[in-house]
């Protein structure tokens, strides 16, 4: 039977708009593994963006999955190729890692060439959202429409401090699913869910191992805010 590692990841900033939180990326995996006849022999969960020239040493959890998938001779399995990156050059660095990597979105029959491919049309994708929004700020500002606000510093930090609020539920959203899916495994002391997150490979917000505070501000959070899981 075919053995391989997994790999998740979301992005603070992007998840919105992917619609695709770690429990459904580790559903899409774990619905492809069954249908290839696949043993997952270890996860491995990422929160961070995927830009960057450094985005590989940023993603400590990828750079884990590769080598123990290079260890085990076995393949990595993304539901995505979007969690792995959108940026061509990366995904070509992850191609000379010589570990092969399998998307479950596009089947197992995928080589380099198609995810090389894929990748380039994402990159495009990217890079024409990129260049809509700075010719529609551009056209704003002809019409005499002035473009941020330096001068009230006041209404940029309160704006700064909505948009860090904003993030931060957004991340204890992400993580949640997982909390309480531990919860339910009968394990409920923040300690015992700190160890189970980091034992499961799920990153905090700021990309560290969690602590008892880390899952206590995350319940905080839910209970303060009403978050829906």
């Amino acid at each position: 039977m075919p053995r391989a590692v997994a790999y998740y990841r979301v992005s603070t900033q992007r998840q919105g708009r992917s619609g695709l939180g770690i429990e459904a990326q580790r559903a899409a995996v774990a619905r492809f593994a069954e249908a290839e006849g696949m043993i997952i022999l270890q996860e491995f969960t990422e929160v961070e963006t995927g830009k960057g020239a450094d985005a590989l040493d940023r993603r400590p959890q990828l750079t884990a999955a590769l080598a123990l998938a290079r260890q085990l001779k076995c393949p990595v399995v993304v539901a995505k190729l979007d969690r792995l990156s959108r940026d061509v050059a990366f995904i070509a660095g992850l191609m000379v890692q010589r570990v092969p990597f399998i998307v479950a979105e596009l089947g197992a029959d995928a080589d380099p060439f198609m995810l090389h491919l894929y990748a380039a049309l994402a990159e495009k994708e990217r890079r024409l959202i990129s260049e809509r929004t700075k010719a529609a700020l551009a056209s704003r500002k002809t019409t005499g429409i002035k473009l941020g606000n330096p001068t009230n510093t006041a209404e940029a930090a309160a704006r700064g401090r909505k948009i860090s609020i904003r993030e931060a539920d957004r991340f204890a959203k992400t993580v949640l699913p997982i909390i309480t899916s531990i919860q339910q495994s009968g394990i409920t002391s923040l300690r015992g869910l700190a160890i189970a997150l980091n034992n499961r490979g799920v990153r905090t917000a700021r990309n560290g191992q969690w602590q008892v505070s880390n899952v206590r501000n995350i319940l905080a959070r839910q209970a303060s805010a009403n978050l829906l899981l």
